[in-house]
């Protein structure tokens, strides 16, 4: 096998199997670590952690270890975040929380340079254009590396499904399920008792091997590479610049007028895993469910994914917005007015399985906007990216256990309505400033749908 495809093939399963872990735990948070908040209050922290993370270390850490060791020792902070849920508590949840906040950024920061490089090097030998093999490596690793979330969720399911603690939902109980949930630990009531503790050990137990099996896989298989003259040049460069250019960016009056919709991607994201995840399905079906419904949404959030970067140049981004706009807020509105009952089965997933449609758009297409739009400073523009969307996914997950779901879906849906008005408001000014051509049609397509933003 070509060396640098095996570096590659390495890459990805590494992360395959570190996010196997991430996602089922991420989705479980707010039902398995219920108490007090605790399980989103370590999300939100995560998340704050990892903006402050994407600001500076980067390329600190890239430069003293280089890419193979970065990604190693990084791999270890998400390790140290499944050790933390064996004893659950705020002495250990939220320390280990920020660990892996912080080293998330240099974790993708690393792999992208990684693969960058060794397309690049691969195009020089084979005399093809770099560009193209990039493109070839990373469509690699986002066809390996978003299957994930669907591992994850369905070792959760698999495993908690085992549990003797499942009875009869009472109706009592199910009048606290919903958008008008009673603010307390639903996970704890008649027919959705928490998983004996032998089960949730067998289940972190999985998620840490996991883990442990990725770094070792890096660590033994791939390959040191080193960095081009052009990549040595960037990492000369002062780490405080990188943040300077993403304020300086803040000039631009596109870019304000992005953040609402950026910001949302957060908020979307936070309400399905954190919000519906426990008040409805683990409260009205169990928290074996949980898996299962993350399953649904990651399955057709991906294939959506794939399809909308293909259709996008036909049918243009705007129709796509639009569409994900509407089935959001169908979702919003239901989630509003439904009271969950387990008889009504498919409703659990048609939900998420709408909401992975939409978030497939918010995805691809607000990260091929902001390639589009900034052609010229993407590194400040998708800095940018990552520093408001991760905003939301903080103020989110902050407010998740202090108030009602229903309060939660206002919210959410609000920030859309804003995130439509601000997008149409880019869309005229950049009608506005260059009438739209049939070329500049073409170049509206989607690429990749991009995993940074869930970690």
């Amino acid at each position: 096998m070509e060396r640098n495809l095996k570096n590659v093939l390495v890459i990805s399963f590494g992360f395959l199997l570190l996010f196997t872990a991430y996602s089922g735990l991420q989705s479980l948070q707010s039902s398995l670590n219920a108490e007090e908040g605790l399980g989103v209050a370590s999300l939100s922290v995560l998340y704050a952690a990892l903006t402050l993370s994407s600001m500076f270390l980067p390329p600190i850490i890239i430069k003293k270890l280089g890419c193979k060791w970065t990604i190693a020792v990084s791999m270890c902070c998400y390790v140290a975040y499944s050790l933390g849920n064996f004893y659950a508590s705020w002495y250990t949840l939220i320390p280990t929380s920020m660990i892996l906040g912080l080293g998330g950024a240099p974790l993708w920061s690393a792999k992208c340079t990684y693969l960058t490089i060794a397309g690049t090097l691969y195009a020089e030998k084979a005399g093809k254009s770099a560009k193209d093999i990039i493109n070839q490596y990373f469509g690699i690793f986002f066809l390996v590396f978003q299957t994930s979330g669907v591992w994850g969720n369905l070792i959760s399911s698999l495993i908690l499904s085992q549990s003797s603690n499942q009875g009869e939902i009472s109706e009592e109980h199910l009048e606290c399920c919903g958008a008008y949930d009673c603010l307390t630990d639903t996970t704890n009531s008649t027919g959705s008792e928490r998983p004996s503790d032998s089960l949730i050990y067998t289940l972190l137990g999985v998620y840490t091997a996991s883990g442990v099996l990725a770094v070792l896989l890096v660590i033994i298989f791939l390959d040191q590479i080193k960095p081009d003259q052009a990549e040595t040049e960037k990492e000369k460069t002062p780490f405080w610049s990188t943040f300077l250019a993403t304020l300086r960016h803040l000039k631009d009056k596109r870019q304000c007028l992005l953040i609402p919709l950026t910001m949302y991607s957060g908020f979307e994201q936070a309400f399905l895993s954190g919000d519906f995840s426990k008040s409805f399905v683990t409260c009205a079906l169990g928290i074996q469910y949980v898996g299962y419904m993350m399953i649904c949404f990651a399955g057709i959030n991906s294939l959506c994914s794939l399809l909308f970067g293909k259709i996008s140049q036909f049918t243009g981004r705007k129709l796509l917005f639009a569409v994900a706009a509407v089935l959001n807020t169908s979702c919003i509105i239901t989630v509003l007015l439904w009271k969950p009952d387990p008889k009504q089965l498919a409703v659990f997933f048609v939900i998420p399985g709408l909401w992975g449609v939409s978030d497939a758009v918010w995805q691809t297409q607000t990260n091929a906007l902001y390639g589009i739009l900034f052609e010229k400073n993407k590194e400040a523009a998708f800095a940018n990216y990552r520093l408001w969307e991760s905003v939301g996914f903080v103020i989110a997950f902050a407010y998740s256990t202090k108030l009602q779901v229903y309060v939660k879906a206002c919210i959410v849906l609000s920030v859309l309505v804003l995130s439509m008005l601000t997008y149409g408001a880019v869309e005229y000014l950049e009608a506005k400033s260059s009438p739209e051509t049939p070329a500049a049609t073409k170049k509206e397509n989607g690429g990749p749908h991009s995993q940074e933003t869930h970690m």
